[in-house]
């Protein structure tokens, strides 16, 4: 692990190797998708090919999927594996009751499905992910291809009966044509400042014709892990109310991490 790491990729880095300590042999294990998650990948492939640790990962889209492949963890899909005894996954925002946005890399609809099928779900994140009220980061939102600008205006509309601060959305681009997901749909961002009643919200927005899912994960995580820039990580586990304090120290090596950091 190079000592040579930004703050930002050091708390990335030490949270999702405090989160490997959640993982044993004979696991199925969820993997996230995302920058924060791919440090997890490449933490518990070196625990694969360094300390022998036998588990068997579900991915949560095509990219972690060939990264889990390229550091030796073995994968199998969600309907081999059937149900999961962890997942552990990045966030976008978590607030106070560990309530989560998620879908900045356009996985979110894999990403729940997973999540929802696991005994656990453990989030890591660095402290600037953490936030008092939901909203600052664009909600994603998935949408089927066909009608999505009727779709887009519905869901527009619906937001002046809600709770939140801004009533804008965007699809989401690759370039110069529409992101596509794994599954094939669209993504609408929506900007919405702050979303008042979470939990409302998602059940009203998965209403409207076209929507297939949205970024909120409410009452889905169990666990959040805090990365710092110093080595620090706090964890935060919602059944027990507990905090937990650690330090993880880490010493220079190459193999699986020269080329992750970002």
């Amino acid at each position: 692990m190079s000592k040579n790491l930004s703050p930002i990729d050091t708390a990335k880095f030490v949270a999702a190797k405090r989160a490997c300590d959640y993982v044993e042999s004979g696991m199925r294990v969820g993997l996230g998708t995302g920058s924060t998650a791919a440090w997890l990948v490449r933490c518990l492939g070196e625990m694969v090919q360094g300390d022998g640790l036998d588990i068997v990962g579900v991915p949560t889209s095509t990219r972690t999927a060939e990264l889990a492949r390229q550091v030796g963890i073995k994968i199998t899909s969600l309907d081999e594996a059937k149900w999961l005894d962890v997942t552990i996954d990045g966030t976008d925002e978590f607030d106070g009751e560990l309530n989560l946005i998620k879908g900045g890399g356009g996985a979110l609809l894999q990403e729940k499905i997973v999540a929802t099928a696991s005994d656990r779900m453990i989030v890591i994140a660095d402290k600037t992910k953490q936030v008092e009220t939901l909203g600052a980061f664009p909600l994603p939102v998935e949408v089927v291809p066909f009608g999505w600008q009727t779709t887009k205006a519905l869901i527009e509309e619906t937001l002046s009966s809600l709770d939140v601060l801004g009533d804008t959305s965007s699809l989401r681009m690759n370039n110069d044509t529409p992101f596509i997901t794994d599954e094939g749909n669209f993504i609408i961002d929506l900007h919405l400042g702050r979303i008042g009643n979470a939990r409302q919200f998602g059940m009203v927005v998965n209403q409207i014709p076209g929507v297939v899912e949205n970024g909120l994960f409410i009452d889905i995580c169990d666990v959040v892990i805090i990365g710092h820039g110093d080595g620090r990580v706090e964890v935060k586990d919602i059944n027990t109310g507990t905090t937990e304090q650690d330090v993880i120290d880490f010493v220079d090596t190459e193999n699986l991490f020269s080329d992750l950091a970002d």
